[in-house]
């Protein structure tokens, strides 16, 4: 699959509120806050089975009510389009933050 060039790249995060440029990884990364730990576990479980679907897996962490999440295609060495639709499915079911 191809990475997404500067450009691709910038027009996409316009249009996925939240989500910034990690250069360093070349990914993409946001932070939600859910409210609690539960809600966390909720958003973490929709987005797993989201993501099975779609066989496309975050990088993730949870912290009691946060979630970090990348997104980046490892066997493409870089962001992708896989990631940007994992990031507008991700945005659309998740908590605002």
């Amino acid at each position: 699959m191809k990475v997404l060039d500067d450009q691709e790249r910038n027009e996409a995060l316009i249009s996925l509120p939240g989500w910034t440029h990690d250069a360093g990884r070349d990914a993409i990364v946001r932070n939600f806050e859910c409210g609690d730990f539960v809600s966390a576990f909720s958003f973490m479980t929709a987005v797993a089975i989201m993501a099975e679907k779609v066989d496309h897996h975050p990088e993730w962490s949870n912290v009691y009510g946060k979630v970090s999440i990348v997104l980046t295609t490892h066997d493409a060495g870089g962001l992708t389009p896989k990631d940007i639709e994992l990031a507008r499915k991700i945005t659309a079911i998740g908590p605002s933050s």
